[in-house]
């Protein structure tokens, strides 16, 4: 694999969500420690499944993965370094200034944006000489899909930046001192990104157009901040071998082709490497170091006897939605499970059956106009930009907060709203003036990649839990958007995932994490099932069969309603397509 030729001291795998990031970062990370490197998995994203695909737990601290004597895995838990980033900021104040102080400092610093800021404390500390890396040759980070990324790999600069020029009270992150104790680590860690002799970005993709232009596009943000050494791997690539007899493994094979000879042409320049699609499941160290090796596909002996799988489809799960004439429907996932278009299809079948639907997206990454590819009537689209939406918000906070400030005071706000942490703030606000809507229509929300959507909702708790104690027992009538998400009648939340081992456990998580959050889902949807499609290709056979026991497994265990959505011939992009993923009867 080129991407591992002479490799620097770190390597960061990123791309969009469901495209292998984590699959290949641990084969690569098996790879260098069998060679005597001695190598530190780090995974940023706070939906992490590393510690899942190795068979161990991991969590917040370094842990030795067992039988590879080099390698050692380490999860950075948002919410564990969100509490020592707070202990940090308030443990020296405590008893010193008044309770009352120190209780509206811990009020600051419990929502998102802290534990965002949290993490990324962590991430710097990762590129920075110290006894915490001293030991390690390589550090392989396993980051959030793309647009979480970008971000992340933005902030070290933006942070910088901030602090360089920063005279505001910096209201949302509490006292400023938290992050100028970390000025020279954050220099440090933009030094080390832009250094191609230390650091290398390997983009990640499938041989899909959408994903290839998304990739080319990452390409680029990333470039314009430094970090210009870059490989490409393109993962997952069905063999022509297994296209005899086969319509959908012929479809497939050749979509993936076109999509490989259309590559954008920024992307032609790059080193590139190819993986093939595999039979097995990659969980587990035997697994994980078959994944870069260039061989034929491994698949048992399978009976010719067709695959017969009975489960109810996408169409009838609308039908329920349906039934209410309004209301907020969420889509939520971890990334790459198809959630921009199963909510573009939910979406489109409720315009198609004349209810009034709009459909939008918090997911940086998502592409709702290019999925539709088309107009219908019923049915209005946006995006939550987050650039749009935090001018709007700067633009708002200026001209109320800042109408009767001096020059002087308004400079110190305007330097304020510059923080990076703003963000959160707005696309919060965004995202609750959209799903307030879903009192006379309906709202499909395609949301961010999981661990994005956890902080989301992690803001949306900590309004609450503020406005719960202002309004204090006064009996006036209140309602915020959390109290709208865990109303069954007011909003359904569907949850995406693939019939696969590590996606149906990392839905199984993300249910637990709403439920602790008071948020039950309403149903699971199971996309691109290879076993609805009957295949005659011996790999795809053989991942068919592998669905069917994850498929009961959500059926009995997960959720009392549930649908299958089948893995089509063709891209399911445009009107037809979508009302044909949901089986929606259209005479």
């Amino acid at each position: 694999m080129k991407f591992l030729n002479q490799p620097p001291r770190f390597l960061f795998f990123t791309g969009k969500g469901g495209v292998g990031k984590t699959s290949i970062a641990c084969a690569a990370a098996i790879q260098l420690a069998e060679t005597e490197q001695r190598v530190l998995l780090v995974s940023t994203d706070p939906a992490s499944n590393v510690g899942q695909v190795f068979g161990v737990s991991i969590g917040n601290q370094i842990t030795k993965i067992p039988n590879i004597p080099n390698l050692a895995a380490l999860e950075i838990d948002p919410q564990a370094a969100a509490q020592v980033y707070r202990n940090r900021i308030v443990d020296p104040v405590r008893g010193v200034l008044p309770d009352d102080v120190v209780k509206g400092i811990e009020e600051q610093l419990s929502g998102a944006c802290t534990t965002e800021i949290a993490a990324f404390d962590e991430f710097t500390a990762l590129l920075i000489d110290s006894a915490l890396t001293n030991n390690y040759d390589h550090i392989i980070f396993d980051t959030a899909p793309t647009g979480h990324t970008i971000r992340l790999l933005q902030l070290p600069t933006a942070w910088s930046g901030f602090l360089e020029a920063g005279k505001g009270d910096a209201s949302c992150l509490g006292p400023l001192a938290g992050l100028e104790k970390q000025r020279s680590q954050y220099k440090a860690a933009v030094d080390a990104l832009a250094d191609p002799k230390r650091t290398r970005l390997i983009l990640v993709a499938r041989a899909q157009q959408t994903t290839l232009r998304e990739v080319a596009r990452t390409h680029e943000e990333l470039a314009a901040i430094g970090l210009s050494k870059q490989y490409l791997v393109i993962n997952g690539i069905l063999p022509e071998s297994e296209t005899a007899n086969d319509s959908l493994a012929t479809a497939i094979f050749e979509r993936e082709q076109t999509a490989l000879n259309e590559i954008p042409d920024v992307l032609k320049a790059l080193p590139c490497d190819f993986v093939m699609l595999k039979a097995f499941n990659l969980v587990g160290i035997a697994a994980l170091g078959q994944l870069l090796i260039d061989s034929p596909p491994q698949t048992q002996l399978i009976e010719n006897s067709p695959i017969e799988l009975n489960a109810p489809n996408l169409s009838e799960l609308v039908n329920g939605i349906a039934e209410d004439g309004h209301g907020l429907v969420m889509l939520m996932g971890k990334g790459g499970v198809g959630k921009t278009t199963l909510a573009a299809a939910i979406a489109v079948e409720l315009a198609h059956r004349g209810l009034p639907v709009h459909l939008t997206t918090s997911d940086p990454a998502a592409h709702l106009n290019e999925t539709l590819n088309g107009v219908l009537d019923n049915l209005t689209v946006s995006r939550i930009d987050p650039q749009a939406e935090t001018e709007r918000y700067r633009q708002h906070v200026l001209e109320t907060k800042g109408e009767k400030l001096d020059a002087q005071g308004r400079a110190l706000l305007e330097e304020d709203l510059r923080s990076p942490c703003t963000e959160e703030i707005a696309v919060f606000q965004a995202f609750s003036r959209i799903i307030r809507e879903a009192g006379k229509k309906f709202v499909v929300m395609d949301t961010a990649p999981t661990g994005h959507t956890l902080l989301l909702l992690d803001a949306t708790g900590a309004y609450h839990r503020e406005v719960t104690r202002q309004m204090g027992n006064n009996g006036l009538h209140y309602l915020t958007p959390m109290m709208q998400l865990q109303d069954p009648k007011q909003t359904k939340v569907l949850i995406a995932t693939l019939a696969e081992t590590t996606p149906v456990l990392e839905a199984a998580n993300l249910q637990a994490d709403l439920r602790r959050a008071g948020i039950e889902p309403w149903a699971w949807i199971i996309n691109n099932s290879v076993a609805l499609t009957n295949p005659h290709s011996p790999l795809l056979k053989q991942r068919a069969l592998n669905e069917i026991e994850k498929i009961s497994d959500v059926a009995n265990t997960h959720s009392q309603r549930y649908a299958v959505v089948p893995l089509l011939k063709a891209e399911p992009v445009g009107i037809e397509r979508l009302l044909e993923l949901s089986g929606y009867d259209n005479d």
